[in-house]
């Protein structure tokens, strides 16, 4: 009896052992597969986005992570960040070039373990350019070298030739397909000619597959010959049947609304400056706070907002934008003339949105293209200021003058509102009289004439204290000047 109760125990277990087991393969044999789109321009707002999936991701303990690449490229900085990103993590990653996956793109599709494309998509094309008037520029050696290194070290550690990932990035590369009977390297002309009598010997063929001053790009089926692409596929499920991973569940991670926030807020940010800096400059410039004030706020709160969420700006480019703000208020305010608290102010508030532009402070001699983006998100900074000035000059030209009519505020309507032609107070000037402005005139001021004191309204303009001015106009008690004409 013993014996029997042993073997039915026996049985059992190895029945609910082989059940586990085969639970446990069937799940490590079936992972969930993430898929992340890398679409559209390569920017801080796509570095952003894939980190944030491949974190959401990690809920998911079997995964694979498949990047859904179509793109033409975009900034180098951002493009490094993703594949560090990319290289850092513990699971297998594979690429799926869904249209193309140039420049920068190329570079993210290859720090995944395994390539696939899709049929008649293109992969390459990696050289860093700069526009000028003349059109597209390719930049030197400087530049190329550290993306070379990059693409060495990703061919290294996902199994790609070294030699042709370097022929996407640098035109001087001029590489051979040469075949022995057990293998097929890839070499470029010095390492041909440097091969020993004994081994050009077992050469069975060698073919030129990129000439100097051309830079690699492949289709779909030159990639899988190169030995970059494991196959070419109709679509995305194909790849996954041909994978084997048919039954596994599919998710695919979308970006959210504060990344799409972002990179809209971003493709505008140049307009959205021009305007707060603007808005901003005519409220300091306008008694009390209105209208001016709040658009200028939400206009740059927009600005740093948006770049706050893909982990550019922080508390130290806000704090440089407000101390900037307080600077150039002194400066306007209470400060006569122009001197060092407006320089302060201005360049305060130019350092805190470069620096919210950029992931770096100072630029890295290793990384040339950094100093490269500064100087273009300082010439935008700077444009943004010059197209400031122009609001500011229009505004004060034709907009302000028109208030009056629109708005009942406090321009001099408290003083003057009740004042008559025959109230009986002689005035002691003349049309053409010249005097000294005493107060800055917002439109409304004082200003000195004969040695005597005189409540006057400029045409509109705002006129600094000890500006030297001309009397236009005498209605009642009302003096209107403007700037002394030479």
């Amino acid at each position: 009896m013993l014996r029997i109760f042993t073997l039915v125990v026996t049985i059992v277990f190895l029945i609910n052992s082989n059940v586990f087991s085969e639970k446990n393969n069937n799940e490590s044999e079936n992972p969930v597969l993430i898929v992340i789109p890398v679409e559209g321009t390569v920017n801080a707002s796509m570095a952003a986005f894939i980190s944030r999936a491949i974190h959401e991701s990690e809920k998911y303990p079997e995964r694979i992570l498949i990047f859904e690449i179509d793109t033409y490229g975009g900034e180098v900085n951002s493009a490094f960040q993703i594949v560090d990103t990319i290289v850092s993590i513990d699971v297998p990653t594979m690429a799926y070039v869904k249209t193309k996956a140039i420049s920068a793109g190329a570079l993210i599709a290859l720090s995944c373990n395994e390539l696939v494309m899709k049929k008649s998509t293109t992969i390459g094309d990696v050289a860093p350019l700069t526009y000028s008037n003349d059109g597209p520029k390719m930049l030197g050696e400087k530049f190329q070298s550290p993306i070379r290194a990059k693409f060495r070290t990703l061919a290294k550690r996902n199994g790609y030739p070294e030699l042709l990932t370097e022929a996407m990035v640098s035109s001087e590369i001029s590489a051979y397909e040469v075949k022995f009977s057990d293998t097929t390297v890839y070499m470029d002309s010095t390492q041909l000619s440097e091969l020993s009598t004994g081994k050009k010997k077992q050469i069975i063929s060698s073919k030129n597959v990129v000439r100097k001053g051309e830079l690699l790009t492949m289709d779909d089926i030159e990639a899988n010959q190169f030995g970059f692409s494991r196959m070419s596929v109709n679509d995305m499920e194909e790849m996954i049947t041909k994978i084997g991973y048919k039954s596994s569940e599919v998710i695919k991670i979308e970006s959210n609304w504060s990344e799409k926030f972002a990179g809209l807020i971003g493709s505008i940010a140049p307009v959205l400056i021009a305007i707060g800096l603007a808005s901003l400059y005519i409220e300091l410039r306008s008694p009390g706070f209105g209208v001016p004030g709040i658009i200028g706020i939400i206009c740059l709160g927009l600005v740093f907002s948006a770049q706050y969420m893909v982990g550019l700006a922080a508390h130290t480019e806000i704090l440089l934008l407000g101390l900037g703000i307080v600077l150039l208020g002194i400066e306007l305010l209470v400060l006569p003339g122009f001197g060092v608290a407006g320089f302060a102010g201005i360049s305060l508030i130019i350092a805190g949105i470069v620096l919210s532009f950029q992931d770096f402070v100072i630029p890295k001699p290793e990384f040339p293209w950094q100093k490269k983006e500064m100087i273009e998100n300082l010439t935008m900074v700077t444009g943004s200021l010059a197209g400031s000035i122009v609001l500011i000059m229009l505004f004060f030209r034709f907009v302000f003058p028109r208030l009056g009519a629109v708005i009942n505020g406090p321009y001099l309507q408290a003083n003057l509102q009740d004042a008559r032609v025959d109230s009986g107070l002689k005035q002691n000037v003349n049309v053409g009289d010249t005097g000294i402005v005493t107060s800055v005139l917002r439109p409304s001021g004082k200003a000195r004439f004969n040695e005597l004191l005189y409540d006057v309204v400029s045409e509109g303009d705002f006129i600094d204290s000890g500006t030297e001015i001309e009397i236009k106009k005498i209605s009642g008690t009302k003096i209107v000047v403007s700037r002394k004409t030479v």
